[in-house]
């Protein structure tokens, strides 16, 4: 077989079209750290250096973490710092929305090891630590149990029965109205008022809710955006600047003070709500733009080919154009997603006591003067669990619609 010019010498196929590779150089950890660190006398110097700050560093954070900090601060407001002041004799409602979501993790990952596959590890790995840690009380330990045998449990069935996939989607469209329905009551059950939600409940359910409901939102006005009607262009051109143009603390505020004014007498929206909507509304401008710059990054030849099959605009846009676009956007999203799920510490400006809100005023008790860097530093771990368990499925997305990083 004769080989052209610009055939490349990486690959060249013998008589009986075998492929061989060139040969893998093994390198190993010292020849590495020889070639990458101390490849000269320069960098030598900057290694040895960097490497005794960081030494020292290390030892210090960890000699005050297990031997100097005062951790009987986070082991006596647990409980607050989880589900804020929530009734202790109901708090098997907050357990029980807990459960059905084991579950639907449980079934989803016997269903599919992809994307699911990293919640699933880092569920177990919590519940794990949970029955290790020693102020936990016995009751919450045995729901943690049941958890973790729901876990399990919903791995083993949908290994076992292959028909549960639809029902499992089912099941988490109706997980978050379960939840709500669970944790409030509605006059079903004895009511809890959403001004004794908080902690960390109150911190997952504002960015969940911002992040469910905004995509959709987002991508209608990314569409909008791109619209050739002038009506829809212009006002989808609006909105999106005026949200960008201006900080979500103030987004915040509105929802909070001014929108009651521009209600009815006697309509009243409850102020965690309003909150929710002012979360979902900021972050709908920006998926709307990064969807947008998705659109942007699809070459005419797709439009033309969708076009020569005589898809309508409808069919085009659902079928071809969108599904790229949003797989092209997914880091940018994802990034998005995890800004505003830090960003819900801002709700505690208007009184809304989520995570920080409770960790600032549990550090305000006298009884607990002098805690703030335990307390600070078990809000920072807790935020940057669920932040780079994000991240690490963003990468696997990434990896099973094969876009490639550049």
């Amino acid at each position: 077989m004769s080989v052209g010019p610009n055939y490349s010498p990486e690959y060249r196929i013998n008589n009986n079209s075998e492929v061989k590779l060139p040969p893998q150089v093994k390198i190993t950890p010292l020849k590495w750290v020889k070639e990458n660190l101390f490849n000269s006398w320069l960098n030598g110097i900057v290694t040895i250096i960097l490497t005794i700050a960081i030494f020292l560093i290390v030892k210090s954070t960890l000699e005050w973490v297990f031997f100097s900090a005062n951790w009987s601060v986070v082991e006596g407001n647990f409980k607050l710092l989880l589900v804020g002041q929530y009734p202790l004799a109901d708090l098997w409602r907050v357990w029980l929305s807990l459960s059905v979501v084991s579950l639907l993790l449980g079934l989803s990952y016997g269903i599919n090891k992809g994307i699911i596959q990293i919640f699933f590890t880092v569920y177990l790995v919590l519940f794990g630590i949970a029955l290790l840690l020693p102020f936990v009380t016995l009751q919450s330990k045995i729901w943690v149990l049941t958890n973790i045998c729901l876990v399990v449990g919903g791995w083993f069935l949908a290994r076992k029965f292959k028909g549960l996939s639809k029902w499992t989607w089912l099941g988490w469209v109706l997980c978050f109205p379960i939840t709500v329905f669970l944790l409030n009551g509605f006059g079903l059950l004895p009511e809890v008022k959403t001004n004794i939600w908080g902690g960390f409940l109150l911190t997952l359910l504002i960015s969940l809710v911002a992040i469910l409901f905004s995509f959709p939102i987002g991508v209608l006005l990314a569409l909008g955006r791109t619209s050739k009607l002038p009506v829809i262009r212009w006002m989808s051109i609006i909105y999106i600047e005026i949200i960008r143009g201006v900080p979500l603390i103030t987004v915040i505020f509105m929802a909070q003070i001014m929108l009651p004014l521009f209600l009815p007498a006697g309509v009243t929206i409850d102020n965690i709500v309003r909150t929710m909507v002012a979360f979902t509304l900021f972050n709908a401008a920006y998926i709307a733009e990064n969807v947008r710059g998705g659109l942007q990054s699809i070459p005419k030849s797709q439009y033309e080919a969708a076009q020569a099959l005589g898809l309508s605009t409808v069919k085009m846009t659902t079928f071809v154009i969108l599904p790229q676009a949003l797989r092209v956007t997914i880091p940018s999203m994802v990034g998005q997603s995890i800004s505003i799920f830090k960003d819900t510490t801002l709700v505690a400006v208007v009184g809304i006591v989520e995570l920080l809100g409770i960790g600032r005023t549990i550090i305000s008790n006298p009884k607990f003067l002098g805690t703030q860097m335990e307390v600070f530093l078990f809000v920072a771990v807790v935020f940057w669990i669920f932040s780079y368990t994000m991240s690490l499925t963003s990468k696997r997305i990434e990896e099973v619609v094969r876009v490639e990083h550049r």
